[in-house]
């Protein structure tokens, strides 16, 4: 896979770049030319696929599930995120706090009191306004945001983080899917699988900005009197489309991160607000409650379709609606989650993605759906109406039961324009991503104009959603946009698991390959002079110096000797060298046609001094340490004599070609 490494600039993918926009501005400009004709349609497709796929929904929804789970558990869990030598770019309390905010928007806030009010009075089975409702409506809500749609962004972030991260592929969608379709990722394959990501990312962004608007719309009239209606939405959408713009210009990374940070430190405030003023021994008291339901339930919840009696309409507007949401997100959060976890296992990343934001999310929705429902249990019916119909007003209307209403209210809509902004932000940054050919630097983005492109397009698509039936036409969008980027998502996840594979046919090969040079290793220890200099090498911390002399005395004769004879047998076998920061490097290269290259690599970098060092002086010493294809080894050769760095250039390359035929046989199948 490193032979396909693009080290050019980003530049604009024309396929996906010209034919995402044709559809988006067609679409946008239907719908407001003719928002009856829009809506209607919506709704026509919309029947269509709840009634004939709705099912697959539920089943491609527990499939991801079902996967990443197995990843984690399985030998597979080891695997880094990057080369075998690499470390985690954050500590465990930034990473933990940026999984925390990353797939958190300002829709948390719209569904939390409408969520469990509706499914309270409006029962998907069953017999409404009872303790059984109660129960139910909370964990509904839960299973909506729950551990299901959290899988869909493992899924993609642990994908696009291994290829990126351990073989060097653009942090893209396309990379995915090298292991299916080979390098066919380059041509109309690839480009439509990123065609199909773009369109359900805009869509998914789209709804929570339209979400967004008319919360934060009701939040300024709550506040400030400033009235609802499509004026104040036109400067909303502005506002986000202003906002992504200058980060554009500015640089996003940073101020995602913080901006993540923030959010999620306001809406615990928040969350802490209602738990003080509510009870907080009954709300604990049902949080306690609502996650062993959760728990118990979630299974038989996970597949339930109501094959018998389908509520429809209760499924388009939750179930379907929320997992077509989040596969239209996946691309989106996935691609934010690949970027920092670089050095994490794939076990490390599926247990924090799975667990810290459902942890969090858990106790949101339960403190403020439970606080809801005992106003509307308490007798309070014009609460619950307007919470159902209007959910933009519910959350509000939730925080005017309590003292203060005026702090509350006003860090409510901070809150949600954080997360308003962000969702805004960071989709242009995607969207821009997806639509240019990116190089293999995880740490590089598009142009600066094309992510101010993509955030006028969002919020050309956003108003043109709302004229077109408001957050309902966002909402039947979502679930027909959603549909394609499913079938992208199945193959990302047969991609995943075939390079996994090849991981495990490497560890077969160091398992089961015995060293030639084993035999000549264990004799040499009956050897007084061979001993004695082996134990030298390990007790000493050598200077910059024995580098120079290593290189010249041992490394490149050594190197050299190993592809002369490679060659004189027929290989294609060649050495390099080069320098970084003055201290040199070393690779062999023995290519073997379509086959996994073999790259013996071996480089000096400077390093602490340990305490208990008895020899030498300095703070620091060198090592010169061996790389192969899947990264660092941990081991250091300096200090080698040549024949013994031309042995474990040779235990290295036999178990090189018994990888490759192990793999070689896993895809041949059995011999017949």
């Amino acid at each position: 896979m490193t032979d396909l490494i693009e080290r050019k600039p980003p530049r604009i993918n024309r396929f996906v770049f010209y034919g995402s926009s044709a559809l988006i501005i067609a679409i946008s400009l239907w719908a407001i030319i003719s928002p009856t004709g829009a809506e209607s349609a919506l709704g026509t497709a919309v029947g269509w696929v709840s009634q004939g796929l709705g099912w697959y929904y539920f089943v491609a929804a527990t499939v991801f599930l079902g996967f990443v789970v197995f990843l984690a558990v399985s030998r597979y869990g080891k695997i880094k995120l990057g080369p075998q030598h690499a470390k985690p770019d954050f500590g465990m309390f930034s990473w933990a706090a940026m999984l925390f905010a990353a797939g958190i928007g300002i829709d948390l806030l719209f569904f939390s009191v409408s969520g469990p009010v509706s499914h309270y009075l409006a029962p998907p089975e069953g017999a409404p306004e009872t303790v059984e409702a109660a129960r139910q409506a909370v964990v509904w809500t839960m299973f909506h945001y729950g551990v299901t749609g959290w899988a869909m962004y493992a899924l993609m972030g642990m994908a696009l983080g291994y290829f990126a991260f351990r073989h060097r592929l653009p942090l893209s969608i396309r990379s995915a899917l090298y292991p299916v379709i080979g390098k066919r990722i380059h041509g109309r394959a690839g480009d439509t699988a990123e065609l199909a990501a773009v369109i359900g990312t805009i869509f998914g962004i789209a709804v929570s900005l339209g979400i967004g608007v008319v919360q934060l719309n009701y939040g300024l009239k709550f506040l400030f009197g400033i009235p609802e209606g499509l004026g104040a939405q036109i400067g909303l959408i502005a506002l986000a489309v202003v906002m992504a713009t200058i980060s554009a210009v500015t640089g996003v990374d940073k101020g995602i991160k913080r901006l993540s940070q923030a959010n999620v430190l306001l809406a615990l405030l928040l969350m802490l607000y209602v738990l003080i003023f509510q009870n907080p021994v009954r709300l604990l008291n049902r949080l306690v409650l609502n996650i062993g339901d959760y728990v118990s339930r979630f299974p038989a919840m996970t597949l339930n379709t109501f094959g018998w009696e389908q509520p429809t309409e209760w499924l388009n507007t939750w179930t379907l609606f929320f997992w077509a949401w989040w596969i239209a997100w996946a691309p989106f959060v996935g691609l934010f989650l690949a970027r920092i976890s670089r050095g994490r296992t794939i076990r490390q990343f599926v247990a924090a993605t799975l667990v810290i934001p459902l942890l969090f999310t858990l106790c949101f929705l339960s403190i403020f759906g439970n606080s809801a429902l005992a106003i509307v249990r308490g007798g309070n019916a014009e609460f619950g109406q307007t919470a159902m119909t209007t959910p933009q007003q519910g959350f509000y209307q939730l925080l005017a039961e309590y003292p203060g209403v005026t702090f509350s209210a006003g860090l409510a809509t901070i809150v949600g324009l954080l997360f308003y902004v962000t969702s805004a932000d960071s989709g242009a940054l995607v969207m821009g991503n997806l639509t240019s050919r990116m190089p293999t630097e995880v740490n590089v983005d598009s142009a600066k104009w094309v992510r101010a492109y993509w955030a006028l397009a969002t919020g050309l698509l956003t108003l043109a959603m709302l004229l077109a039936g408001g957050v309902g036409a966002l909402t039947k969008a979502t679930i027909i946009m959603g549909l394609p980027f499913s079938f992208v998502m199945f193959a990302v996840m047969l991609g995943l698991y075939r390079a996994l594979r090849v991981e495990r046919h490497r560890e077969d090969a160091i398992r089961t390959t015995l060293p030639a040079s084993l035999s000549e290793r264990v004799a040499s220890l009956t050897n007084e002079r061979t001993w004695r200099h082996r134990l030298g090498r390990v007790m000493s911390y050598p200077g910059r110096d024995a580098v120079t002399t290593f290189v010249d005395e041992v490394g490149r004769p050594a190197l050299t000797e190993v592809a002369d004879e490679l060659r004189a047998q027929g290989s294609e076998a060649s050495v390099e060298e080069s320098t970084a920061e003055g201290l040199p490097r070393l690779e062999l290269a023995v290519p073997h046609g379509d086959e996994e290259t073999f790259r013996y690599h071996f480089r000096a970098h400077e390093t602490g001094r340990p305490s208990f060092a008895t020899k030498g002086s300095g703070r620091t010493y060198f090592r010169m340490d061996v790389y192969l294809t899947d990264g660092g080894q941990g081991y250091d050769v300096l200090g080698y004599t040549k024949d013994q760095l031309i042995g474990d250039i040779l235990d290295q390359y036999e178990r090189h070609l018994e990888f490759l035929r192990l793999h070689r046989s896993s895809l041949d199948g059995p011999a017949g």
